[in-house]
């Protein structure tokens, strides 16, 4: 991949208007106190797309995370640590209008806040659901292939379909487990509603199945959007539902009123047995996240939280303020 990299850095220059590569991806500060620690946490998720002709795609995120924490007791100053990586180094190639094949190292597509909702740019909540890593292997990405597309595509529903292999990989950048899976989603466009089904199989150790479904609605110029998920492992299980409201009534949803974006998130997760091979709590959890958001123009959001998680080792406070902005622009000039 590393060389398909360098290869569409070579070649892309002599490319035409539309095959000029992007940098996208978002900025953001945040703050998140636990009970009672705070720390602050500025991050950069810089994302790399390269077309290499009409039917080639270069993709790569990484992420760039600082995190600084007061020091304990009366002891002044602050620890600091700091994270950098590859989220994920992908190559797409466009057979068919049915099918992209992707090779290297992609996003687990097991329900849907992994591979949609992970990136600080576009989610609601600084955090994600509790349940976020049940089914992707804890690290969110597989190093393998993927086979992606529309089966069926139609005026009044369209069904999608994402299968994949990964093979197990030690290295610290594309960590991932040998596993095979996938998930498929009907859409209906006049009802703006998308249902779907995921599964993923664990194929080292002890092998395991996870079972993902997942349901959004977002009714047309409604400023309304539902989504939620559901996971079930070998030893756990859990849901999210989450809900946003814009409201067009104020001038529409860039006037004053109409930026402001209240969201709300119920979580629970449940322990099906003593044994703990995956990353949800080790007790059942439930946990309420309440926020107000703020949408201000050039692509840049506020996002503020308070969540009260209740489980049997203790009941928490969280919150969470943040700001983030979302840039895009050409890696160079094109022809």
């Amino acid at each position: 991949m590393a060389a398909l990299c360098l290869t569409v850095l070579a070649l892309a220059p002599f490319g035409v208007a539309q095959d000029t590569p992007l940098l996208s991806g978002g900025v953001g500060f945040f703050t998140s106190t636990n009970a009672g620690q705070t720390s602050y946490l500025p991050t950069i998720q810089p994302l790399f797309a390269a077309p290499l002709g009409s039917r080639l795609l270069v993709e790569s995120r990484a992420i760039l995370l600082e995190n600084f924490a007061p020091h304990g007791g009366s002891n002044p100053g602050y620890d600091h640590t700091h994270f950098v990586s590859l989220t994920y180094l992908q190559g797409e190639y466009l057979v068919t209008r049915h099918l992209t094949i992707i090779g290297g190292s992609f996003l687990i597509p097991f329900n849907t806040y992994n591979d949609r909702l992970s990136e600080i740019w576009i989610g609601n909540f600084q955090g994600g659901p509790l349940t976020a890593g049940l089914g992707t292997e804890g690290t969110g990405t597989g190093t393998g292939g993927m086979l992606s597309g529309s089966a069926i595509s139609r005026r009044r529903y369209s069904l999608t379909y994402d299968g994949y292999f990964s093979s197990r990989v030690g290295n610290q950048y594309f960590a991932s487990n040998r596993s095979a899976g996938g998930r498929s989603s009907l859409y209906l466009p006049k009802r703006r509603l998308e249902v779907g089904l995921s599964y993923n199989r664990v194929l080292q150790g002890t092998h395991e199945n996870f079972y993902g479904g997942h349901l959004w609605w977002e009714p047309a110029n409604s400023g309304f959007e539902l989504r939620s998920e559901f996971a079930r492992g070998h030893h756990a299980q859990g849901y999210w539902v989450e809900a946003a409201y814009r409201t067009p009534a104020f001038g529409g949803f860039n006037s004053i009123v109409g930026r402001v974006e209240p969201v709300f998130r119920m979580n629970q997760s449940f322990r099906r047995d003593i044994l703990f091979s995956d990353s949800l709590p080790r007790v059942n959890t439930q946990r309420a996240d309440f926020g107000m958001d703020y949408n201000l123009p050039h692509n840049t959001r506020i996002l503020t939280s308070y969540s009260r998680q209740f489980a049997s080792t203790g009941n928490s406070n969280i919150w969470q303020t943040g700001v983030v902005y979302r840039f895009l622009f050409p890696a160079w000039k094109g022809n």
